[in-house]
């Protein structure tokens, strides 16, 4: 019924966690500069270090992944650090299966997926929840979609939460990242695979955010700096509650968007996200949505029927990310039947896990509504 396998650490800043876990010359920590110089350059430390933005910027792609591998052919690592965000996490989780000839065909599961490396994950935003998760998510240029390899070989051996980490993250990003969460503990909650335990999470995520949310709101960005500890621990709770019951429809919809137009992760699921939770609402009123719909109302004070409580959340999120049509990133209108067809190929993993299930037809009519 529940299972969280990573071992959840915390510390006060970068330098105990270096400490304690005794990095040295057998690490591999992939990182980016504007985390590496202000918190770790000054440790001197012997490890090898890899700074992802060299290889491109944005979220991952199977080329980006496949590059840097290549350049680290010959290194000689027992344990793969991650200190960054959701690019880096998704690219470290690779690494933990060593140095692949392909890393294309991992994702499409031609190869045994094995673990052969220990896996450390250091979050330094607050969303992905990757850190207690076992799923890497990568853009494949070829096929113009993003495809998330599921396995447990890819779970990180320790999840280490370090608030001192997210204090130099811009507001957007930080941005970007906690409305995926929120999105993750929403989707965990409504899932047919969640049970009692996974949905103690979810709830906790949730009763964590929306007062966050609610605060920039009516105070500004500035808000978030003094609940850095409270968001990170709710992202963590939110992963850990997607990585037992799964993400649907939101994130499903969301993946040809972002792989065809490179729109941040966090920014493409907020588009579809409460205009999926009113079909959900309009199919089947009195399942678990109603429950959810409850406790977002007690939250943001407003009503819990469905037209008024997603116009309360919208209003509230879109103070963090605009609320924007679909066609203002490019998309073009033909591809609402070409998009449906690319998730109903390539995202049953998530499309299993929707609160109702939607038809061809239906998914096609959300990508024209908000086109």
């Amino acid at each position: 019924m529940f299972t969280v396998k990573s071992n959840i650490h915390q510390f006060d800043n970068f330098e105990q966690f270096a400490r304690e876990f005794q990095l040295d010359s057998d690490d591999l920590v992939i990182t980016q500069s504007f985390i590496y110089e202000p918190y770790i350059k000054k440790l001197s430390l012997p490890c090898h270090f890899v700074m992802q933005e060299k290889y491109g910027l944005g979220e991952p792609s199977d080329e980006m992944i496949q590059s840097i591998m290549n350049d680290l052919s010959g290194c000689r690592y027992d344990r793969i650090v991650a200190v960054g965000g959701g690019t880096v996490i998704d690219i470290a989780k690779l690494f933990a299966l060593g140095i692949l000839p392909n890393v294309t065909d991992a994702f499409e599961r031609k190869i045994p997926i094995v673990k052969r490396k220990r896996l450390v994950v250091v979050p330094t935003t607050c969303g992905t929840g990757s850190e207690v998760t076992n799923i890497s998510i990568a853009e494949l240029k070829q096929r113009h979609t993003k495809l998330g390899l599921a396995d447990n070989a890819i779970l990180a051996d320790d999840a280490v939460l370090i608030p001192e980490l997210l204090t130099s993250l811009p507001f957007k990003p930080y941005a970007f990242s906690a409305i995926d969460a929120l999105i993750h503990a929403t989707e965990s909650f409504l899932s047919p695979k969640a049970t009692p335990y996974s949905r103690l999470f979810s709830v906790e995520a949730i009763r964590l955010i929306l007062p966050v949310f609610k605060g920039i709101a009516e105070q500004g960005p500035d808000y978030r700096l003094g609940q850095l500890e409270p968001m990170l621990r709710a992202s963590n709770y939110a992963g850990i509650a997607f990585g037992n019951a799964g993400c649907a429809a939101v994130h499903a919809l969301s993946y040809p968007l972002g792989g065809n137009y490179h729109v941040p992760h966090g920014e493409s699921n907020y588009q579809f996200f409460t205009h999926i939770l009113n079909i959900y609402a309009r199919k089947n009123a009195s399942g678990a949505i109603k429950e959810l719909n409850e406790l977002y109302a007690s939250l943001l004070g407003c009503a819990s029927e469905p037209e008024d409580l997603y116009a309360a959340v919208d209003k509230v999120l879109s103070c963090m990310v605009p609320k924007r049509s679909l066609r203002e990133y490019g998309m073009k209108a033909e591809e609402c039947e070409t998009f449906a067809d690319s998730v109903l190929a390539s995202q049953q993993r998530l499309l299993n896990n929707n609160y109702v299930s939607l038809c061809r037809e239906e998914i096609v009519e959300v990508y024209k509504a908000l086109y």
